[in-house]
C-alpha cells in the first residue's frame, strides 16, 4: 500500500481536488511516479474528445502485473493476497500469500505459451468465482494477452458473440459451477457456442466439480495438465501504457454487446488509487466485493485495485442466500471483513428476509459499507446503515460504469459527507457537469441535467473493440467535447451529485445493464412475433424488471405457449437475469407517423403512471394505447 496515495482528510480533499482540476498533467504524473514502470512516460497526457483519441502516460512501459505482484514480494510475500470463501461453507476456504499467487499466475502464464498465447492474442475466460477465474486474468495481462472475461450467467449465443467479435483463440472454462443450491455445466454451455465459432484453437478447461466431461481431441486441454511442468517464474512482457489490458462486453441501445477497451497503464493508476482513497484502505485491513469478476466491479475493485496496492482481497464463489439469508455477515465475520462492497439489489433481497439474520452476527470490524452498480434506494440506505454498519459505518455510494474503468463520484471512507441517496463528490481528477438539452453547461445548484464529463481520466475507455466509430457515436457525439453518461443527475446546493436515471434505451436489471434492442432481437427471432418493444420498470428488489410489449403473428395463437417458448428464446440468446418479468400481448404499438416506437408511453404504462401520457394524436394510431392501456398487467 502506498500512503503516499490515501487522502486523510475532507479538507486535502478539496486541495488535491482543485489541484486536480487545474493542473492534471502535474496531478497524475505525481500519482503515476508511485508504481513500478520499466520505462518512464515521454508525456503524461494528449487528448481530444472529438476523434475521440485519449492517451496516458505515452511512451511509458510497464507489466500491470509487476505492480500487482512482482512489486510486493520483498516486503509482502508472505501477507494473504486472496482470500477465497467456497460456496458451500463445509467446504474448505483458499488463502494465497502474494507469493503464492505470483507463482500461480507465473505457472499458468508459461502454460498459455505453451499453447502458442502471444502479446496481442484474445483470450476468453468463463469461470465460476474460483481463484483460477483471478489466476488466469493475471496470467493473460502478464504475458500481454488481452482477456475478456465472460460472466458464467450467460447463454451460449452470448459467448459467440464475443467470441467471434474479439475473434478470441483461447476460452478457459471448467466442467461445471457451484451457485447456491444449483449446478451449471459450463463446459456443456461453451461446446454449443464453440459451434458459431472458428477463431478458437484451445479449450482450457479447470475441473471445478470432477463431472464426466466430453473433451475434443486436439482442442480440450485439462488445466491440471497443462500446468504441472511449468516453472514457477515468468518474464512479465513490457507493455505499452496504450495497450490493450482488457476487453469487457457491455449492452448498449443496438442489438449487438459492444467491446469496452481499456488500456495497461492508465487503467492501473486509476484503480489503485480510487480503490485507496474511496475504501480508505489500511496495510492490515481486509476488503471483499461482493461483485462476479465477469462485470466490470470484480476487474478493477476484486483484483486489479486491491491487488495493486498490497491489500488482502475476499472471493466468494456463492450467493447471499445460501444456505440462508445470513451468508454475507457470517462471512464478514469469520474473515473480520473491515471494507465491504455489494450492489443495492442484493441489499434490498436481504432486507426482505428480515433483520434477524443480520442481527445475528456482531459485525464489529466493518469500518467502510460501499455500494455499486445503481443508484441505492433512501430505505435500502437506512437499512444498511442501520441493521450492517450499526449507525457507525461509513456508506460509499459509488457511481461508475464499465467504461469509466474506475469510481466517478463517491464518498471517500469516512472523510466526506453523507446523505442517503446521493452518490457524493467528484474524486481527483473528475471533472463531471450537467447539461441542458441543448448541450449548455448548468452553473446553478439544486439542479438536475444530463451528466457528462468535460476532460479525460486515466481509466477513461480508449474505443470499442473493432468499431471506433461506434464508440464515438455512444459516448462523444451527443455533446461536442463531453463525455456523456447516458445519465441525468441532480447537483445538490453542497455540489453532491445524484443519479436520476438512464436517458437512453438501457435497461439495468440486478446491475446488469442491457440494451432493449439486445432483448427485442431476442424475442423477435421467435416466428410467433412480428414486433416487440422492451421497456424497463422500477422493481422493488432488481432495481428495474423488464416489460414486454409483442405482436405476435396470429391473434388466435395460443399466448400462453408463445410466452413460454419467448421465455425460453431470452434465455437462451441472452441468459436467464434478461427474462422480462412482464409479457402483455398487444395488437399494435404506439408509433409516430415516421415509424419510431415510442418507449416514453410503454414506460409509463410499465410504471402504471397513465394519467400522464402526453399528446398522443399525433401518434400513427392513437388507439392502440388505449387498448395497451386497458390490458396492461
Amino acid at each position: 500500500m502506498n500512503n503516499s496515495l490515501q487522502i486523510r482528510t475532507f479538507e486535502e480533499y478539496q486541495e488535491k481536488y482543485k489541484r486536480s482540476i487545474e493542473h492534471p498533467e502535474l496531478f497524475w504524473g505525481e500519482i503515476a511516479e508511485t508504481f513500478k514502470w520499466q520505462r518512464k512516460w515521454d508525456k503524461v497526457l494528449e487528448w481530444n474528445f472529438s476523434e475521440p483519441k485519449v492517451e496516458w502516460f505515452i511512451g511509458g512501459k510497464l507489466n500491470i502485473t509487476e505492480n500487482a505482484l512482482d512489486r510486493h514480494l520483498a516486503t509482502r510475500g508472505n501477507k494473504t493476497a486472496l482470500i477465497w470463501e467456497p460456496n458451500d461453507p463445509k467446504d474448505d476456504t483458499v488463502r494465497l500469500t502474494y507469493r503464492e499467487l505470483y507463482e500461480k499466475v507465473c505457472q499458468f502464464s508459461n502454460a498459455l505459451k505453451k499453447q502458442g498465447v502471444v502479446k496481442g492474442d484474445r483470450v476468453c475466460i468463463y469461470l465460476p468465482m474460483v481463484p483460477e477465474l483471478m489466476i488466469a486474468v493475471l496470467a493473460c495481462a502478464r504475458i500481454g494477452a488481452v482477456h475478456s472475461v465472460i460472466f458464467a450467467g450467460f447463454s451460449a449465443v452470448s459467448i459467440a458473440d464475443r467470441v467471434n467479435d474479439a475473434e478470441a483463440k483461447v476460452i478457459i472454462t471448467s466442467d461445471g459451477l457451484n451457485r447456491g443450491a444449483k449446478q451449471v455445466p459450463l463446459k456443456r454451455i461453451v461446446d454449443e457456442a464453440l459451434e458459431l465459432c472458428t477463431s478458437i484453437e484451445h479449450v482450457i478447461v479447470y475441473n471445478c466439480l470432477n463431472w464426466p466431461t466430453e473433451m475434443k481431441e486436439g482442442r480440450d486441454l485439462w488445466w491440471n495438465d497443462i500446468i504441472a511442468d511449468e516453472s514457477t517464474e515468468c518474464q512479465a512482457e513490457m507493455m505499452d501504457a496504450e495497450d490493450m489490458l482488457f476487453i469487457l462486453y457491455t449492452s448498449g441501445s443496438t442489438g449487438k454487446p459492444k467491446g469496452v477497451v481499456h488500456t495497461c497503464g492508465g487503467y492501473m493508476v486509476y484503480t489503485a488509487y480510487s480503490f485507496q482513497n474511496v475504501f480508505q484502505y489500511e496495510e492490515n485491513d481486509i476488503y471483499w466485493c461482493t461483485a462476479d469478476i465477469g462485470w466490470v466491479t470484480g476487474h478493477s475493485y476484486i483484483v486489479y485495485g486491491p491487488l495493486i496496492t498490497g491489500a488482502t482481497t475476499v472471493m466468494f464463489e456463492g450467493i447471499p442466500t445460501y444456505p440462508d439469508a445470513g451468508r454475507f455477515w457470517q462471512i464478514i465475520d469469520k474473515y473480520g471483513v473491515n471494507q465491504f462492497l455489494t450492489a443495492p439489489t442484493a441489499i434490498r433481497s436481504l432486507m426482505a428476509f428480515g433483520e434477524e439474520h443480520v442481527m445475528s452476527y456482531d459485525l464489529h470490524s466493518l469500518k467502510v459499507l460501499g455500494s455499486v452498480g445503481e443508484p441505492i434506494n433512501e430505505e435500502a440506505w437506512n437499512w444498511y446503515y442501520v441493521h450492517v454498519g450499526k449507525e457507525r459505518c461509513a456508506i460509499v455510494d459509488t457511481f461508475w460504469q464499465t467504461e469509466t474503468g474506475g469510481v466517478m463520484l463517491s464518498g471517500l471512507g469516512n472523510l466526506s459527507p453523507m446523505k442517503p441517496t446521493f452518490a457524493g463528490y467528484p474524486l481527483p481528477g473528475i471533472h463531471p457537469c450537467l447539461l441542458d438539452q441543448e448541450g449548455k453547461e448548468i452553473e446553478e445548484s439544486d439542479t438536475e441535467g444530463y451528466l457528462c464529463f468535460k476532460a479525460p481520466w486515466p481509466s477513461i475507455l480508449r474505443t470499442t473493440y473493432g468499431d471506433h466509430e461506434r464508440c464515438r457515436l455512444t459516448y462523444f457525439a451527443y455533446y461536442d467535447g463531453y463525455y456523456f453518461t447516458g445519465d441525468g443527475a441532480r447537483r445538490d446546493a453542497d455540489g453532491m451529485y445524484r443519479l436520476i436515471g438512464r436517458v437512453d434505451d438501457v435497461i439495468n436489471v440486478s446491475g446488469h445493464r442491457f440494451g432493449t434492442a439486445e432483448i427485442e432481437n431476442a424475442i423477435n427471432t421467435n416466428s410467433k412475433v412480428i414486433e416487440s418493444a422492451v421497456v424497463g420498470y422500477p422493481h422493488p428488489i432488481k432495481g428495474q424488471s423488464i416489460y414486454a410489449y409483442i405482436i405476435l403473428d396470429d391473434a388466435t395463437s395460443d399466448s400462453q405457449l408463445a410466452r413460454a417458448e419467448i421465455i425460453e428464446t431470452v434465455a437462451s440468446e441472452i441468459g436467464k437475469i434478461a427474462i422480462p418479468e412482464k409479457i402483455q400481448f398487444v395488437s399494435g404499438l404506439p408509433k409516430t407517423r415516421s415509424g419510431k416506437i415510442m418507449r416514453r408511453i410503454l414506460r409509463k404504462i410499465a410504471e402504471g403512471d397513465v394519467s400522464n401520457l402526453g399528446d398522443t394524436s399525433t401518434l400513427l394510431d392513437p388507439l392502440v394505447v388505449e387498448e395497451i392501456v386497458k390490458n396492461a398487467l
